[in-house]
């Protein structure tokens, strides 16, 4: 080692540092409060697809005629006490055009298919499955729809979606890759003002998006509604696991080293998971499952983080038992520094691809990602330190005064 770096010079400042961001961070939790996502809060999740029409199917013959369309083949399965049980599959790579699909279903008895203009020369493969379950024909047509063929044919994206539902006020929409099928992730809250929200809302967000994009074109692959009881609960569970967390991570620390270390350990990853509560509740990220999964892997980042480094200080403290403890503290902490610079680098490059090419709750989880590792190193040399060298000093304060008072004292001689 070639220089020694006295990290201890800016324990002070560091925590001067690290109170006001957290003072500043508690501050806008108590009068801004978290930016919930649904995950946290009553409200609707549908998930669209964007897609032309295709045709329609209708059905005129004895029984029932259900009808499902998969990634692969298109299924018609017959019923019914007045027809004969039996199901027709029609195989993408046997029937390639969607022309083909239409000239084999109507050589079933009642069976009748119009297709759109265009459509006839496209491939089967493009036909959007239906995602909500089996079709029943009637006479009532049963619309198909298919996914754009090519580049061209693309005429959606989230900003397009998102400019669509903005009357609605706070929706969140994210992209379900891959991009080209043009399918999306809405999110909309539920305030409790509305007794008939999910119906309203789910015929709102097709009328919306179709006004932008054009009738017919819009598919509800699912529809999810999470209850006032189920948010509240995953609330109360989110904030147990954090908690049981730091104790199981207490109880480790002080089964590996001393207790000052547990606590220092400790104190170094409630730092970081309030430094990731001032950042999430300024920038008004949305604060879902997938922030307290970053808010945790933080957690386990900065624990191993800190770790590494106690061992190294133990270990320099073993090899000199007569130095200062600040300057053992000093010197490990200067030779695991090239060590964590390293690792948080490395690792900040996977993390940093996830946050330039990916979108919505995914990039949101690797910005928390880059902001936890980075405070996660901080914390380790300056907060956990700083709290070990603290109770060390204490320590030593406390020891010549014990001595002290034992020369003092008159001792008895021993009887025989």
């Amino acid at each position: 080692m070639k220089r020694l770096i006295r990290f201890s010079k800016f324990f002070l400042p560091a925590v001067i540092m690290s109170s006001i961001i957290i003072v500043f961070g508690l501050i806008g939790y108590f009068t801004k409060g978290f930016n919930l996502g649904v995950d946290f809060q009553a409200g609707i999740n549908e998930t669209i697809q964007l897609a032309f029409p295709a045709g329609q199917v209708t059905f005129a013959g004895r029984g029932n005629a259900e009808l499902t369309v998969s990634e692969n083949q298109l299924t018609l399965v017959f019923s019914g006490a007045e027809a004969q049980k039996r199901t027709v599959t029609l195989d993408y790579k046997t029937y390639p055009t969607i022309a083909d699909i239409k000239a084999a279903l109507e050589k079933e008895q009642g069976i009748a298919v119009t297709l759109a203009d265009g459509s006839d020369t496209l491939p089967s493969t493009s036909l959007v499955p239906t995602y909500q379950g089996n079709s029943l024909l009637s006479t009532n047509p049963v619309k198909l729809y298919r996914a754009p063929v090519n580049d061209s044919e693309r005429y959606a994206s989230i900003d397009v979606v998102r400019d669509a539902l903005k009357s609605l006020g706070q929706v969140s929409v994210q992209t379900i890759n891959p991009a080209s099928l043009q399918r999306y992730l809405v999110r909309v809250r539920d305030d409790g003002t509305d007794p008939q929200f999910t119906t309203t809302v789910t015929q709102t967000i097709r009328q919306l998006i179709e006004d932008k994009v054009g009738k017919d074109r819009v598919i509800v692959v699912k529809t999810d509604y999470v209850g006032p009881r189920y948010s509240q609960t995953l609330g109360r569970q989110s904030v147990w696991l954090v908690l049981v967390t730091l104790l199981v991570i207490l109880l480790y620390s002080t089964i590996r080293f001393k207790i000052e270390y547990a606590i220092g350990a400790v104190l170094a990853i409630m730092h970081d998971a309030l430094i990731m509560v001032a950042f999430i509740v300024w920038t008004r990220m949305e604060f879902n499952t997938t922030t307290i999964a970053a808010i945790l892997t933080i957690l386990g980042y900065s624990i191993n983080d800190t770790i590494v480094q106690f061992d190294r200080v133990r270990e320099e403290r073993k090899m000199h038992p007569s130095d200062a403890f600040v300057d053992v503290l000093n010197r490990g902490l200067t030779l695991t520094l090239g060590r964590s610079i390293i690792t948080t680098l490395t690792t900040m490059l996977a993390v940093l691809a996830l946050f330039l090419f990916t979108t919505g709750s995914i990039k949101d989880f690797a910005l928390a990602l880059l902001v936890g590792m980075t405070s996660g190193v901080y914390s380790t040399i300056f907060i956990a330190s700083a709290f070990v060298l603290l109770w060390e000093n204490r320590k030593s304060k406390q020891k010549p005064k014990a001595v002290k008072e034992t020369k003092g004292k008159v001792v008895a001689p021993a009887k025989s």
